[in-house]
C-alpha cells in the first residue's frame, strides 16, 4: 500500500499531455499555450504619446516659462503631417504618433494654452511620456511560451498582435460513473434505504472546475453486466472516475470488472485517512480513478490525486494547490498510523494564518466540506495535536482570506 506522496508520484508518472487543439483566442481562456508565440511586429508599432498634452522638442524647454506656439493637433488615430518646427508644440492625445521632429511630451497638466500659444510650467526632459516603438516587445521576441496558462492579461497581448486563434492543450474528457443499488437520481423522490447519487455531480462539478470536460455515465447498479456496459462507454473518454464499489465486500464488482476489460491495476489502496480504498488504474495510457462512495473521501481523493492528473493530462506546469502553514486554534484528536486529511477554515489573525475545524471530522458530517476552505495535513505519525500547533495546510479556494478580518 502506498503512502500519500509515493500514490501522488505514481499517478503522475503515468500521466501525458492529451492532444492541442486550436481555439478562437476568448476559448483559450483558462486553457494552456501549446505553442510558442513570437511577435510578428514591434510594440509599440510606432513611438507614440503615453499623456495627453504637447509634442515639443525638448532643447526649447529649458525651465519654467517657455512659451510655444501651437502649431497642429495629432488625435489618437491620426498621425501628423508635417515636421515640428523650431518655436512650435503639436497638441497630442494619448497613443497618437510622436510628430517627425519632436522628442518629448508635456502633460497637458503641466502647461496652459491660451490665443494659439502654451506656457510650460516645467523643465522638460528629452524622451518623457513617451512610448517608443518595440520598448514593450521587440519584433520577433518569444513573449508566450508553451506551457502558459491563458488569462487576461495573455488575451490582452495576444489580441494586440493579432492573434485570433491559439493552439492550445484539449481539454480531458473525463467521465464518470456511479455504483450501488440503493443510488437514485437526482429529481426522484427519496426513500428509506435510497440515496441521492451527489457524487456524480459533485464530481462532475470538480472535474468542471479544473478546467475538464465531465460526462456522467449514470448508476452501475450491483451486478457485472450494469458495471462492464458502463465501464466499456467510460473507457472511451480520456480518464474513468468510478465512486463506491471499492471494498472488498460482496456487492463491490468494480475492481473485478476493470480487470476484465484490462485496466491495470496499479494500486487499490492509499495509507491516508479518509480516501484510504482509493485505487488507480491504467488502460492504453487512460487512467482510471476508483473513488471511495462517501461524499467527504470522494471529493478530498479526488482533489488530491484526480486534479492534479487531469491539469498533468492538460498541459499544466503547476499541478497541486498551495500548501501553507497555518496555526491551530482548535485541539485535534488523532491516532498515529496514517497521514490524516482535517478539514479546516483559514483566515487571517494578528498577521498570521489561523485554522479551525470545520467541525465533526467523521466523513459521513459533509457540512463541513461547506464550511472548510483548506484541508491540514496531519502527518502519520503525529497524535493528537493541541491548539498553538502549526500544521501544513492546502488552500482548497481562492477566497481564502489573506488580510486581517
Amino acid at each position: 500500500m502506498p503512502t500519500f506522496e509515493e500514490a501522488r508520484s505514481i499517478i503522475l508518472g503515468k500521466i501525458v499531455p492529451i492532444g492541442c487543439e486550436r481555439v478562437p483566442l476568448l476559448d483559450a481562456v483558462g486553457r494552456v499555450l501549446a505553442e510558442d508565440v513570437t511577435a510578428p511586429w514591434d510594440m509599440p508599432l510606432y513611438d507614440n504619446s503615453a499623456m495627453d498634452g504637447f509634442a515639443v522638442r525638448a532643447a526649447e524647454c529649458t525651465g519654467e516659462g517657455t512659451t510655444l506656439r501651437v502649431a497642429g493637433f495629432v488625435p489618437a488615430g491620426e498621425v501628423a503631417d508635417e515636421e515640428l518646427q523650431p518655436g512650435c508644440s503639436i497638441r497630442i492625445m494619448t497613443g497618437a504618433p510622436i510628430p517627425p521632429g519632436a522628442d518629448a511630451v508635456v502633460p497637458v497638466e503641466e502647461t496652459e494654452e491660451r490665443d494659439g500659444m502654451v506656457l510650460l510650467r516645467e523643465r522638460v526632459i528629452p524622451r518623457q511620456h513617451i512610448r517608443f516603438r518595440g520598448e514593450d516587445v521587440p519584433h520577433g521576441e518569444t513573449f508566450a511560451t508553451a506551457g502558459s496558462l491563458i488569462g487576461p492579461p495573455e488575451v490582452s497581448m495576444l489580441a494586440s498582435f493579432g492573434k485570433a486563434f491559439l493552439s492550445v492543450f484539449r481539454r480531458a474528457r473525463v467521465a464518470i460513473l456511479s455504483t450501488g443499488d440503493e443510488l437514485i437520481e437526482l429529481g426522484e423522490t427519496p426513500r428509506k434505504g435510497s440515496i441521492i447519487n451527489s457524487n456524480a455531480l459533485s464530481l462532475a462539478a470538480a472535474v468542471r472546475e479544473a478546467g475538464a470536460e465531465p460526462i456522467i455515465l449514470g448508476i452501475a447498479r450491483d451486478n457485472m453486466e450494469s458495471h462492464r456496459k458502463l465501464m466499456i462507454e467510460g473507457l472511451k473518454a480520456d480518464a474513468l472516475i468510478t465512486s463506491a464499489g471499492v471494498s472488498a465486500g460482496d456487492r463491490d464488482f468494480v475492481r473485478d470488472c476493470l480487470a476484465e476489460l484490462g485496466v491495470e491495476q496499479v494500486f487499490w489502496k492509499v495509507d491516508i485517512k479518509p480516501g484510504g480504498p482509493t485505487a488507480f488504474g491504467i488502460k492504453e495510457g487512460r487512467p482510471v480513478f476508483a473513488l471511495p462512495g462517501n461524499p467527504v473521501s470522494t471529493m478530498i481523493t479526488f482533489d488530491q490525486f484526480v486534479r492534479p492528473a487531469l491539469l498533468r493530462m492538460m498541459g499544466h506546469s503547476r499541478v497541486f494547490r498551495p500548501l501553507v502553514t497555518a496555526t491551530l486554534l482548535d485541539d485535534v484528536r488523532k491516532k498515529p498510523g496514517k497521514l490524516t486529511f482535517i478539514r479546516v477554515s483559514v483566515e487571517m489573525e494578528n498577521g498570521k494564518l489561523v485554522a479551525r475545524t470545520s467541525g465533526n471530522q467523521q466523513t459521513g458530517i459533509l457540512r463541513t466540506m461547506l464550511r472548510a476552505n483548506a484541508v491540514a495535513f496531519i502527518p502519520k505519525e503525529s497524535g493528537n495535536l493541541a491548539a498553538g500547533e502549526e500544521v501544513k495546510v492546502q488552500l482548497l479556494r481562492d477566497d481564502v482570506t489573506m488580510t486581517e478580518r
